[in-house]
């Protein structure tokens, strides 16, 4: 993500959070790091730097150094300095997360909920968000972000059968979720939300491009490179699960028939296994994910496939060793650094953390166009952190 500082007169505030945001991304890191990447003075950086540590947002450590004078100082986030909340909305029920600074869970919770109505689920997570301010021992919460089955504001897709939120068209849902809870509120799909999860904190934290297969009740994925996904032009890239891949297949709520998350996806477990067994499932299901893997390599040319999602850990390692060997694509290197397949490094919290993560970034990486307003609000003023 590029983050880019202001030399503009009312730029202060905007500059406190990409400062901080830059931290939060690629600590530890040095003044001059910090500087060369968002594009301000060193001696600005400083001044930054000295408020977010009276603040208690931003710790330093001196790095060692061999050489002569002064090491310089190595700077990281306060993990404790402020909580972001993250929301996960399924046709099944409601998870919810306190997450810390650094992308740590400091507390979570399950309701079951089958299917979650907007009135009753906004009122669950207002209780959740208040189990959870007890916890941030009066230290500040930047905002609260919400993860939900896509896709959006597509007629015939959205909101409509077993996979998605079907009462939840029309829903303001980032208004309703600011207005219950007095954060600032965000809101993805589900499959972006885990990508940007496992992007900061899983696997992709070693990796540069790759594509994260989400396994939700549905079948998601999202391409990601340097921690920027691939949102497409109305937001919708990577409804891989709505890819017809049956000549002939079962019907689709979408309107299309043999799509792949009809076959391969959670629903599709829970639909299929008890009528056809486990094992047959598995051996249903491999070969359509193998082919959908890739053909995912062949579009997006990843360094890998990351496979995660909400799907019990175990059925999902079933799975994924079930569509091994991979057939060749543009993928089958002799000089690959990473297997073609990982699996999440986050696991089942990926889209929690991811969800957070919105709170976090939305809240300290602005658009330049709202800095001027941003003078007049109290995200770093003290009274706020005491």
């Amino acid at each position: 993500m590029s983050l880019k500082g202001t030399n503009q007169e009312f730029g202060r505030p905007y500059n406190r959070r990409i400062v901080l945001e830059t931290i939060r991304q690629h600590g530890p890191i040095e003044r001059a790091g910090i500087a060369q990447r968002v594009g301000l003075t060193v001696q600005t950086v400083a001044n930054i730097i000295r408020e977010l540590e009276e603040l208690g947002l931003v710790t330093g450590a001196r790095t060692l150094r061999k050489s002569r004078g002064s090491p310089p100082t190595s700077l990281t986030i306060n993990p404790q300095g402020a909580y972001a909340i993250g929301v996960n909305v399924t046709p099944r029920g409601i998870e919810a997360a306190l997450v810390d600074l650094a992308g740590s869970i400091v507390a979570a919770k399950r309701i079951d909920l089958s299917p979650p109505a907007p009135e009753e689920s906004f009122r669950v997570i207002g209780k959740l968000v208040d189990g959870f301010r007890a916890k941030t021992s009066g230290r500040m919460v930047l905002g609260i972000g919400l993860a939900m089955p896509g896709p959006f504001d597509v007629e015939s897709m959205s909101f409509v059968g077993p996979t998605t939120l079907e009462s939840w068209r029309g829903v303001a849902v980032a208004q309703r979720l600011s207005e219950r809870t007095g954060f600032a509120a965000f809101v993805e799909t589900d499959m972006v939300a885990a990508t940007l999860g496992e992007s900061l904190h899983g696997a992709g934290r070693n990796v540069r491009a790759f594509y994260y297969l989400y396994f939700g009740v549905g079948l998601g994925g999202s391409m990601v490179k340097d921690g920027v996904p691939l949102r497409g032009f109305y937001g919708n890239a990577g409804e891989i699960g709505h890819v017809p891949l049956v000549p002939n297949g079962q019907p689709c709520s979408c309107g299309n028939t043999g799509c792949l998350e009809r076959y391969v996806s959670l629903e599709a477990y829970q639909r299929r296994a008890p009528v056809i067994g486990h094992a047959a499932w598995i051996a249903e299901a491999a070969p359509l994910l193998r082919n959908a893997i890739v053909t995912i390599e062949n579009l997006f040319d990843p360094e890998t496939v990351v496979i995660g999602g909400i799907m019990d850990d175990a059925l999902l390692s079933e799975l994924a060793a079930a569509i091994e060997p991979l057939p060749t694509s543009v993928a089958d290197r002799k000089d690959r650094s990473a297997p073609r397949i990982m699996r999440s490094a986050s696991g089942q919290d990926a889209v929690l953390r991811g969800a957070a993560s919105l709170a976090f970034s939305g809240v300290l990486s602005p658009r330049l166009g709202r800095a001027e307003s941003l003078e007049k609000d109290t995200l770093f003023a003290r009274s706020r952190v005491a």
